[in-house]
């Protein structure tokens, strides 16, 4: 009887051993599940109306600084003509002034 109670008593501790070694099974798949999950999509935004307005103001500004920078390269293309032409009449000045100088110091 001594026996049978002992491999009882084994029989009993293996069953032990068993179900923790099934609870930790367990637990192992439960966390990779966890892991494996995919996050879930974030919710899609709500479509925005059309604004015909919005789209006329960006489209005025636009148009606005397109006007501004061509008006910005004439003027500074008047400017770059006035320059050239105030190089010339000074050439032709120095020029005149040379010849005058030049017919003052002869006349002498």
């Amino acid at each position: 009887m001594s026996d049978a109670i002992e491999k009882a008593a084994r029989d009993a501790v293996e069953a032990a051993d068993n179900t923790e070694l099934t609870r930790q099974i367990v637990a192992i798949l439960a966390a990779q599940q966890l892991l494996n999950q995919q996050p879930a999509p974030p919710p899609a935004a709500p479509a925005q109306p059309f604004e015909a307005k919005r789209w006329a103001v960006v489209g005025g500004v636009v148009v606005s600084a397109g006007l501004a920078g061509a008006l910005f390269a004439a003027a500074l293309a008047l400017v770059a003509v006035a320059v050239a032409m105030g190089g010339i009449c000074a050439t032709a000045c120095l020029l005149i002034l040379r010849s005058l100088w030049r017919d003052y110091l002869k006349g002498k």
